[in-house]
């Protein structure tokens, strides 16, 4: 019964969501653009499409706070009592390279950069070309997100300051900027958004919230994130990087 009503509240905070999309969408169709619904489409469509919205969020939302965040704590606090720091950053670079590799916002963004850099001439415009060119570049947004989230974890052990990691990361973006072929450019800038998906950040979150409520001196607040603002600007300097050495 708790649970119910648990799910309940949460499918009720979705919708209060989901308010001002529907209410942007409602008034440009009906009040800008003043046109019918698209062929095949009725009211009827439309809010059945809005109730799985709404049950697909509810069931995401509730699933993290069921199931991944209290997953991804306990492995901090557990690695924590190991005192493993080996063990602890090579989980952390296979958390992070194991959840961008098959991000599906990844794999749509170097299909459709193979194409354009296919037209642009630096690759050949045969499949078997473009298919390499997609999957290396897959590999190297994952490597630069599992080295993110490695980099991350070392600095909450360590007690780094965040900012001096992040400032240091985008003056190496616009160093790579100028010497980096034009065609790469936005699609390593792009990189950085497609690997923050919805399985990363929140495993991603819990880990360093975990981490730093498990280790002595830190504090979960100042310590614990940072690890998504990384794994956002590394993928810029490994693809920028890339670039630059292949094409």
């Amino acid at each position: 019964m708790d649970l119910l009503i648990s799910f309940a509240r949460q499918a009720r905070d979705s919708f209060r969501d989901l308010i001002p999309v529907i209410l942007v969408m409602a008034f440009f169709q009906l009040i800008v653009i003043r046109q019918p619904l698209p062929e095949g489409t009725s009211y009827v469509d439309l809010i059945i499409g809005l109730i799985c919205v709404l049950a697909g969020l509810t069931l995401f939302i509730k699933g993290l706070q069921l199931g991944l965040f209290p997953i991804g704590e306990s492995l901090a606090h557990a690695f924590a009592k190991k005192s493993s720091v080996f063990w602890l950053l090579l989980f952390s670079f296979a958390l992070g390279f194991g959840t961008t590799i098959a991000e599906p916002a990844l794999i749509a963004v170097a299909g459709k950069a193979a194409e354009v850099i296919a037209l642009g001439g630096l690759i050949d415009e045969n499949s078997q070309a473009q298919s390499r060119f997609a999957m290396e570049l897959r590999l190297v947004v994952a490597i630069s997100v599992g080295s993110a989230v490695m980099l991350g974890v070392l600095r909450i052990l360590k007690g780094w300051p965040l900012h001096y990691i992040i400032i240091t990361g985008y003056v190496l973006v616009m160093l790579l900027t100028l010497i980096t072929p034009d065609a790469i450019i936005g699609i390593a800038y792009d990189s950085g958004g497609v690997t923050t998906s919805t399985i990363t950040v929140p495993l991603v979150t819990a880990l360093g919230v975990g981490l730093a409520s498990s280790i002595k001196g830190r504090n979960p607040m100042l310590d614990g994130f940072g690890l998504i603002a990384l794994a956002s600007v590394m993928p810029i300097i490994f693809v920028l990087a890339y670039g630059r050495l292949t094409l």
